[in-house]
């Protein structure tokens, strides 16, 4: 398809794996696979380009060895609807070597960053209200798993 951005995320050997992880969690289809071939850089018939969709949106995962792994300097970030969305997902995205991070943010036993931001912390943002946003985002900053309830009585002005 032409004129499309579709991030390509750089995996060791988990290409194939992690697009399932992602479209399983966050729906979405595996749309096609590629395979290294004989005397190319990885052993014959492993993935080599996984092309995926999550939520309408296109991905690439590439397994491309060990010299590129993921930092914090690129995350996802995913709109949840509300704070049963955001356990969810943080649950899952915490389990099996995932390790959570400030602000809402964690990364997954792959090694990508993951912001997870509630609908309404967006509509706070969205508010231009200085005072409550400042209030809110003081409330945020040591928190690890975002507690919708406590964001919106931090913005509002009630102590928590």
């Amino acid at each position: 398809m032409t004129g499309v951005i579709a991030p390509c995320l750089w995996f060791d050997g988990q290409a194939e794996e992690a697009a399932r992880f992602y479209v399983d969690l966050f729906g979405g289809s595996i749309d096609a696979v590629s395979h290294y071939g004989d005397g190319m850089a990885a052993p014959a018939g492993t993935a080599m380009l996984v092309a995926f969709t999550l939520r309408g949106r296109p991905f690439q995962a590439l397994n491309g060895g060990p010299q590129f792994p993921f930092t914090e300097a690129i995350s996802l970030s995913v709109a949840c609807a509300d704070q049963a969305e955001v356990d969810r997902l943080f649950d899952a995205l915490t389990a099996d070597g995932g390790t959570p991070s400030r602000c809402g943010w964690v990364k997954d036993r792959y090694g990508l960053s993951w912001q997870l931001v509630p609908q309404s912390v967006i509509a706070m943002h969205a508010s231009g209200d200085s005072a409550a946003i400042g209030r809110m985002m003081a409330a945020m900053m040591p928190m690890g798993k975002l507690d919708v309830a406590k964001l919106e009585a931090a913005f509002g002005g009630e102590a928590i």
